[in-house]
């Protein structure tokens, strides 16, 4: 078995846990209010600024022996600039005020999930952050086009409020493959164990944005 397979059975208990979250059920069928929405694209704001200086940052730590997964750290940072931007224009598509959202605090859930991306890196092992990766792109590609297409009817919003998740679910497409491919090339045992306890972690981090984001993310969930 590949690592990339190893990696995805080894997380499947964590990985249902974050789909079988009720909102995102909910979402899913269409059952969420427009607040719900923008709820949760001001939270994805506030990780998806932090993407490429957390590529940045996993790139400079890398030993030598990684210098190919830095060269393909940098190709992720190419893809991933401006990303925050498509949220921010979402949000206003919503009706709301862009520089607001801008100018507004993260909830304790998403702060949390960035502080151990930021402090698996510096103080871990900086393979690890790939488990985040693993998370956040295969959860799009799981969910974001179909939940995209759902809520454009059932909260009569314009198609370009969508563009966060409609753009994500089609790239990270085209990137699973691509890290399927780096994964694969991971042969280092303490790599590979960084990267799955990562990824377990961030399973619960991430639904923690979704578990209290009705709450602003003031209550935390149980860990898994």
């Amino acid at each position: 078995m590949s690592f990339h397979d190893e990696l995805v059975a080894q997380t499947a208990h964590e990985r249902n846990g974050l789909l079988s979250i009720p909102i995102i059920q909910s979402a899913l069928a269409g059952r969420i209010a427009r607040d719900d929405y923008v709820a949760f694209l001001n939270q994805a704001f506030h990780h998806v600024r932090h993407t490429v200086p957390l590529l940045m940052a996993c790139g400079a730590r890398l030993p030598a022996r990684l210098e190919w997964l830095r060269t393909a750290v940098g190709e992720y940072i190419e893809e991933e600039m401006g990303h925050h931007e498509w949220v921010l224009d979402d949000i206003a598509a919503c009706g709301e005020d862009r520089a607001a959202a801008e100018a507004s605090s993260p909830s304790l859930a998403t702060e949390l999930m960035v502080s151990y991306a930021y402090d698996t890196i510096q103080r871990g092992n900086p393979v690890g952050f790939f488990g985040m990766v693993l998370v956040l792109e295969g959860t799009s590609v799981a969910l974001a086009t179909r939940a995209a297409n759902t809520l454009q009817t059932s909260l009569d919003l314009p198609r370009n409020a969508f563009s966060y998740l409609l753009s994500h679910g089609d790239l990270d497409i085209e990137h699973v493959g691509f890290f399927k491919r780096l994964m694969d090339r991971i042969d280092d045992e303490g790599d590979k164990a960084a990267i799955v306890h990562a990824a377990r972690r961030f399973y619960v981090l991430y639904g923690d944005i979704f578990r209290t984001l009705r709450d602003g993310g003031a209550r935390l969930a149980e860990a898994a």
